[in-house]
């Protein structure tokens, strides 16, 4: 797989169910990739790109958006309370907003800064225990605390349980999303993002498929 054949099924995809190519953000997922591969893919053109992890992203793309320019980077994987200050500095969103400790340090960050990277608030469609994430019972009344601390959350994110049909949790996303008032939909992956698209995302993350499989070491 490479960038210009994600791109391609993002467009055919759209085309299928009455959206522009424009209304899906691709998020080219770089974590623990090779510093070439990304390289590679900014040479491209791409512009966004997605990050797990924080340490990571301050060891690489304060040079890369020099290098590169207009780069933006979204904090995609969990958020540590106690690394949320740096995460501000470095990220033009952060999707994973999935606690109200962290809600609330976002919070106290924004106004000290007097803005904030764009916020998701990471749902646990599959209500699964061992993954973060607002349950779908408590995520209204989640909407309505960050709100409530000046947080502009953005919309919502989710990554539905391994080995099930993806498309009920995309709906539910959607539908949760939707009675809130909230335009932003971050769900699907390299596996999934047809349906994803199928059911409104407005931000696929999609990594190995474009830069190749990771190596952990």
């Amino acid at each position: 797989m490479s960038l210009a054949a994600i791109q391609s099924r993002l467009t055919a995809a759209c085309a299928a169910h009455g959206r522009t190519p424009e209304s899906v953000q691709l998020i080219a997922v770089s974590k623990v990739q090779p510093l070439d591969r990304v390289v590679g893919v900014l040479d491209q053109g791409h512009r966004l790109f997605g990050e797990n992890y924080v340490q990571e992203a301050q060891a690489k793309w304060p040079d890369l958006r020099a290098r590169f320019g207009a780069v933006q980077v979204h904090m995609i994987g969990p958020l540590q309370t106690n690394k949320a200050k740096l995460a501000v500095d470095l990220f033009d969103a952060i999707h994973t907003v999935d606690r109200p400790s962290l809600a609330e340090k976002l919070a106290k960050l924004a106004q000290t800064r007097g803005s904030s990277p764009q916020l998701f608030i990471q749902v646990n469609t599959g209500a699964e225990p061992q993954k973060a994430g607002i349950l779908p019972n408590d995520t209204d009344a989640f909407i309505t605390q960050c709100r409530a601390m000046d947080l502009a959350v953005q919309g919502l994110m989710c990554i539905p349980p391994e080995g099930t049909d993806p498309a009920p949790h995309f709906a539910m996303l959607a539908d949760m999303a939707a009675r809130n008032g909230l335009s932003g939909l971050s769900m699907g992956m390299s596996s999934d993002f047809e349906v994803a698209i199928a059911h409104g995302a407005t931000h696929i993350r999609v990594g190995s498929a474009i830069f190749g499989a990771r190596d952990y070491g």
